[in-house]
């Protein structure tokens, strides 16, 4: 069953998990790196813990703003700039 949301929905769902101020710094750190990062990459330069990295992880992905790739045991994450690029245009060289 394919249920459609909105692009306003869609919108709300993206804002929502940008509200939170540590996922606006991945964002930025992702944006910036010039490859995938690790949780733990990221749990280093935002001096938080890798569990805090990994929820905001999760909240970021479910909402289509970023992509993981699993190798091993190691998870790898890198913007989905497609999203950004059709319901955020702008939003990352704003930042």
């Amino acid at each position: 069953m394919n249920i459609e949301i909105s692009k306003e929905e869609k919108m709300a769902a993206l804002f929502n998990a940008l509200s939170e101020p540590n996922r606006i710094r991945i964002i930025k750190i992702l944006r910036d790196s010039s490859r995938e990062l690790t949780c733990s990459e990221v749990s280093r330069l935002l001096q938080i813990a890798p569990s805090t990295v990994s929820y905001h992880f999760k909240a970021l992905r479910q909402a289509g703003l970023t992509q993981t790739r699993q190798q091993a045991q190691t998870k790898y994450l890198s913007l989905n700039t497609e999203t950004f690029r059709n319901y955020l245009p702008g939003l990352l060289d704003s930042l």
